[in-house]
């Protein structure tokens, strides 16, 4: 099913439960069932029909056969004092399809009718609507709680039906309360549409949601899950789960101007049409912002302080007046902020009367709207100044955090190993029993003892722990699955420079790699979806990025029977919901698997960074973003030796110039020497960029990778680039230690200490502060070494990358 089909359904049957804007929509036929007009005792003579119906056969089955339907005949003649064509208006009119309340009235008795126990009163209710004499609203299905009706009910729609949803439930992995509530919702749906659970469609349950969401104040409890388990029985047909069905899709240029109640409808117009021809340029989120400042910031601030107005040729005093007031954002009851994009909001103006000048010359639909823009030149020339701070206070984020990351990478693999013993210690441990772990101890509790209502990442294998000390509860299944994913997003990011947009669209299927024909060594690349400036890029993976991913993927499939789930990822920049993949960013929540949200990763980041308690030099707190990540890889990657255009490349930058404002230290001789290199290149090998390699040509490609066996390990340096260090690999960051030289590496650290040692006896100052560089640069080596190594043992081995594999 489509999004739009799917938002169609919604809007229908939200019309339906809701009404129109006109009134009360018309009560569906389904409403009145086959019995509304037969009389009371040709139904009760049509009871014992029911597979639920007590047997004759004992003593005790005939009297409840006697209660069912003294109970029935009660309500029915209760009903028959109120006025209708049938049962279902009586009802209505009665008043008891909006509470529950005349229950008491009928069992307390009416009239002349004598009183009789409650239980008498709602078993004769539950045959009734069993029977489907009557068809109760969803709020009276909230507030009449039975247990005896939703089992009965279960038994009369069909046991073989829920027998299958059942199963479903388990085998998605859900406890017995979140498929209780999936089932009572799936009676509840049944109940109130006349339906019978095999013929339920996707508008029945999104009618129910928008009665919840309108009427309710939420969404009804087991909704979600009773949508998902007749996905799993073959009763729905939808593709997408409900959460991903009901979300936003994507607006045409019109609703994204009517969302600004634009009043001047030749401007309207004019707008939409604007939009509509750029929109084959830009992308959603784009032209989204390009809505925003064109008809947010500008014509519906002109409208709200100058109503008259009904062009876009602005007079003098109006146009001045709003290039002052776009300087800030005013909202009703909150003081005024400055608006720091108020440049590109002058720009985007600017653009909006060039284009339509421009496009005048060749359409003289646009002429009439060809007039002087209200921004000048000048008036845009604070934009460049504001780049210039945007980039100096990039740059100061980085020199800030650039030295602390070793510290930030280390708290976190700490707290993750610390999280996997306390999850280990406690499985082994029986519930009520007490055991120490950290120096702390706890006591493994039961889910009835959790003091949470609402568990978000139930499963059947939940670990629950209780403090001793302080009584804190912990769901330690959960922390560990937050220590675990926060300490992969934080490797991912560092270790790729990867947009977050990038690193939630990596799938399985972007691991490939390249077997070399000589040697059989396996050469891994990890392809890159892009998410901006359609750059699809290739990157190499070094042996730590390997070790994170594999382990990633052995998670995966640990818990899903040895494959990689396929999951729908919801775009929330392009609005769309995209194929079932094999996301590498997922998790389960609950009985779902959802690809990570970008709010789930901040919220990662920042639990992690609140653990850490990194400050700067003034001792405020660090923040880190994803986008710092990528910063950082950058000018570590070029303050290395690798060239800008090599970077600018792997990051998919368009332009080196982009790659530069990345850089936080970064030698201006150097920037003109690559912008001579380049500008060198295109000029002579501008005709032979793009032909087909030679024999000899691919030959030395494949000679590059034996080129780079050292003798601590490889060297990562990409193609056709020079060393950057003169061979001085103890330094060079492209310098991959293998883990069968850390022996060697412990002599050379030995070895660089004992020469410091002589060089400080003989004064040798200047040979003291380079040996202790090289000394840095071999201890952080061997750090990260055995960081890799403790983690192929703590995974059981080196885990396999599945990766389809390119031959020569």
């Amino acid at each position: 099913m489509t999004t739009t089909t799917t938002r169609a359904h919604f809007a229908a049957a939200s019309d339906a439960a809701t009404g129109s804007e006109t009134g009360p929509a018309t009560p569906p036929e389904h409403r009145t069932g086959p019995f509304d007009g037969m009389a009371a005792a040709a139904i009760l003579d049509t009871l014992p029909q029911l597979s639920t119906w007590p047997s004759p056969l004992t003593k005790r089955s005939r009297a409840k056969a006697a209660r069912w339907r003294r109970g029935a005949s009660r309500i029915l003649d209760w009903l028959a004092t109120y006025p209708g064509d049938g049962w279902q208006q009586r009802w209505l009119a009665a008043g008891a399809d909006v509470s529950t309340e005349w229950i008491d009235t009928v069992t307390n008795g009416f009239g002349r009718i004598e009183p009789t126990r409650r239980e008498v009163t709602t078993e004769g209710l539950s045959a009734l609507l069993l029977k489907r004499v009557l068809s109760p609203s969803y709020e009276f299905l909230q507030n009449y709680r039975s247990s005896g009706l939703h089992r009965y009910a279960k038994q009369e729609f069909g046991a073989e039906l829920f027998e299958q949803v059942a199963r479903a439930g388990h085998v998605r992995g859900m406890v017995a309360s979140q498929l209780s509530a999936a089932e009572n919702c799936l009676v509840k749906i049944s109940f109130h549409t006349g339906h019978h659970p095999v013929d339920l469609t996707a508008e029945d349950l999104l009618a129910y949601h928008a009665w919840g969401k309108d009427i309710a104040g939420g969404v009804p409890a087991g909704l979600y899950a009773a949508w998902d388990l007749l996905r799993d029985v073959g009763v729905l047909a939808e593709r997408l789960p409900l959460h991903r069905t009901l979300a936003r899709g994507p607006l045409s240029p019109a609703a994204m101007v009517d969302r600004h109640n634009v009043q001047c409808r030749p401007v309207r117009d004019l707008l939409v049409r604007y939009l509509n021809e750029r929109r084959p340029s830009l992308d959603y989120s784009s032209l989204a912002s390009l809505a925003s400042q064109l008809v947010g910031a500008f014509w519906a601030d002109i409208e709200r302080h100058h109503p008259v107005i009904d062009t876009i040729h602005l007079p003098a005093e109006v146009a001045e007046a709003w290039k002052h007031r776009v300087k800030v954002i005013s909202r009703e009851g909150k003081q005024p902020v400055p608006r720091e994009n108020w440049p590109s909001v002058m720009a985007t103006v600017r653009s909006f009367h060039l284009d339509i000048a421009e496009w005048a010359l060749e359409d003289p639909s646009w002429a009439a709207w060809a007039v002087p823009s209200p921004v000048r030149r000048s008036d845009t020339g604070g934009f460049t100044k504001v780049k210039k701070k945007t980039q100096a206070k990039m740059h100061q984020r980085v020199r800030e955090r650039l030295p602390r990351l070793p510290d930030l990478v280390e708290a976190t693999e700490q707290h993750h190993a610390d999280q996997q013993r306390l999850l280990a210690c406690a499985q082994a441990t029986p519930i009520g029993t007490s055991f120490t772990q950290t120096g702390r101890q706890y006591r493994r509790i039961s889910r009835e003892e959790h003091r949470a209502r609402r568990l978000l990442h139930y499963r059947p294998t939940m670990v629950l722990t209780e403090d001793v000390s302080t009584g804190e509860h912990f769901d330690v299944t959960r922390d560990e699955d937050d220590a675990f994913w926060a300490w992969a997003i934080i490797e991912t990011l560092r270790h790729t420079g990867v947009r977050l947009e990038e690193l939630l669209e990596l799938t399985h299927l972007a691991l490939v790699s390249y077997r070399l024909p000589d040697t059989d060594e396996i050469v891994p690349l990890l392809q890159i979806v892009p998410s901006k400036g359609n750059e699809e890029r290739l990157l190499l993976v070094g042996p730590e990025l390997a070790s994170v991913l594999a382990t990633i993927i052995t998670r995966l499939r640990g818990d899903n029977d040895g494959t990689v789930p396929l999951v729908a990822r919801y775009d929330p920049h392009e609005l769309v919901t995209g194929p079932a993949l094999p996301h590498l960013f997922q998790r389960r929540i609950g009985w779902r698997r959802t690809v990570m949200s970008t709010n789930m990763v901040y919220q990662l980041l920042n639990d992690t960074l609140a653990r850490a308690a990194l400050t700067n030099q003034t001792g405020q707190p660090l923040r880190y973003t994803p986008h710092d990540f990528r910063r950082v890889f950058a000018t570590e990657a070029v303050t290395g030796g690798l060239p800008a255009h090599i970077a600018a490349w792997l990051l998919g930058h368009a332009s080196i110039t982009t790659t530069e404002t990345y850089l936080a230290v970064f030698q201006e001789d150097l920037i003109r020497s690559y912008r001579a290199f380049l500008d060198k290149r295109r000029g002579v090998r501008l005709a032979e960029e793009y032909r087909e390699p030679t024999d000899e040509e691919w030959r030395e490609f494949q000679q590059h990778f034996h080129a780079r066996k050292l003798e601590l390990g490889d060297c990562a340096r990409p193609y056709r680039t020079p060393c950057q260090h003169e061979h001085s690999c103890l330094r060079c960051p492209m310098l991959r230690v293998s883990p069968r030289q850390r022996g060697r590496l412990i002599e050379i650290i030995h070895n660089l200490t004992d020469r410091i040692a002589e060089a400080r006896i003989n004064g040798w100052l200047g040979e003291v502060q380079g040996l202790q560089t090289s000394l840095t640069k071999a201890q952080e080596k061997l750090a990260s070494l055995d960081r890799s190594i403790a983690r192929g043992r703590s995974a059981g081995g080196p885990g396999n990358l599945g990766m389809p594999i390119i031959t020569g």
